[in-house]
């Protein structure tokens, strides 16, 4: 029994383990197959030599600082948005559930706000919140919560309409006012629908941020990367991967903070 928790780690860790050193050698193996130019796809070790060097012609600090640097600012606007967003998709799902009229008249513009590309908001909300004085990080942190919003909203109603009639009906045997019914029986059912959501959510949130710290002239964040990187592509081509690789692993340490969290509510809830 003391080896089951190492066991079960090994189980969850070796299989990535796996896949990211299958996905390191078809990386490899493509280039050397496909003679695919350096600038098209760099080796591997060039990219860890880029990752270690030196910033402002060698005067400045480690590239790798500064990615973390920049993954921590787009990190905090990321979750400022989402837990705006969150917010606002958990209220927008309880008033649906409690007056359905509104659904039926808000939840047509709820879906039409996300057929809208993000890359075409983003500038307007960046702008015009910038010419009413909003600083910059509001403005990023509105364009993620955009984005996060929406999952959060249709996961959590699905998740409160989704207790048994024979439940209702008991909770209704005992007298139980309609907020004893939510935060007895709708709420505790619909965790497992919120923590869906919010992993998708937690994504999205990332992937607003980044948008939003394109057009905004920020001095920092991946978005900032991204965009010095492909000015200098040609003579520096690792620099953009790297800018890519920051963003995949701040949106996986995102996901995996929410699916923690998920793990800890269910398990005290059981």
């Amino acid at each position: 029994m003391p080896y089951a928790a190492p066991a079960a780690i090994a189980r969850r860790v070796l299989p990535l383990i796996g896949v990211i050193s299958a996905l390191l050698l078809i990386w490899e193996g493509a280039k050397l197959l496909f003679a695919i130019s350096d600038q098209r796809l760099p080796h591997l070790g060039a990219i860890v030599e880029t990752m270690f060097s030196r910033t402002r012609g060698g005067a400045g600090p480690l590239l790798v600082v500064q990615m973390l640097a920049n993954g921590w600012a787009t990190f905090r606007v990321a979750l400022g948005g989402f837990i705006i967003g969150g917010l606002l998709g958990f209220g927008l799902a309880v008033l649906f559930m409690r007056l359905p009229i509104l659904e039926h008249g808000l939840m047509p513009y709820v879906i039409g706000s996300q057929t809208v590309p993000i890359l075409a908001i983003a500038p307007m909300v960046v702008v015009g919140l910038g010419r009413m004085g909003a600083p910059a990080w509001a403005a990023k942190m509105v364009v993620a919560a955009y984005l996060t919003f929406f999952p959060v909203t249709i996961g959590m109603l699905r998740g409160l309409r989704s207790a048994s009639p024979q439940s209702l009906d008991l909770m209704r045997s005992y007298a139980a006012s309609p907020a004893q019914t939510f935060w007895k029986l709708r709420l505790p059912n619909a965790l497992p629908y919120l923590f869906t959501s919010l992993k998708i959510a937690a994504s999205a949130s990332v992937i607003g941020a980044i948008v939003a710290e394109l057009p905004s002239g920020a001095s920092e964040g991946i978005g900032v990367m991204i965009l010095n990187a492909a000015q200098f592509y040609n003579s520096r081509p690792p620099a953009l991967y790297l800018a890519i690789l920051v963003a995949g692993l701040v949106g996986v340490l995102f996901y995996g903070l929410v699916a923690l969290a998920e793990h800890l509510v269910l398990r005290w809830r059981a």
